[in-house]
């Protein structure tokens, strides 16, 4: 599934990265602890999360992570923005909390996980 369709199902507005909607993506992690991101996220994913500090865009730049999707309406800071650019990524938001946003993309058919060994 490519970061155009994930943004479409989650209803997502593009904050930057618009140039990255062709990128596929294979897996979803989803968390608030960037501990657990750099745990367990895999290879071609996306991170929805809540967080919203310059530490999220340089754990999802060393974990190799294209993309972050703010959920519950989150919005980075211009500084996150201005690192997120710097490092090629693409940044978005959603109003769906992160319950609601794993599951549509689930169910749209993101079924490979990456929490846990899924």
């Amino acid at each position: 599934m490519n970061l155009q369709t994930i943004c479409k199902v989650l209803q997502a507005d593009i904050i930057t990265g618009e140039t990255l909607l062709d990128t596929e993506i294979m897996s979803a992690c989803g968390s608030d602890l960037l501990s657990d991101v750099m745990a367990f996220a895999k290879d071609s994913s996306v991170l929805l999360t809540g967080l919203t500090t310059l530490q999220t865009i340089r754990t999802a730049h060393l974990m190799d992570i294209s993309a972050i999707i703010f959920v519950r309406g989150k919005l980075p800071t211009q500084d996150m923005v201005d690192e997120a650019k710097k490092n090629g990524m693409l940044l978005a938001t959603t109003k769906l909390s992160m319950y609601l946003a794993c599951g549509k993309l689930y169910e749209s058919g993101l079924k490979k996980g990456s929490m846990y060994g899924e």
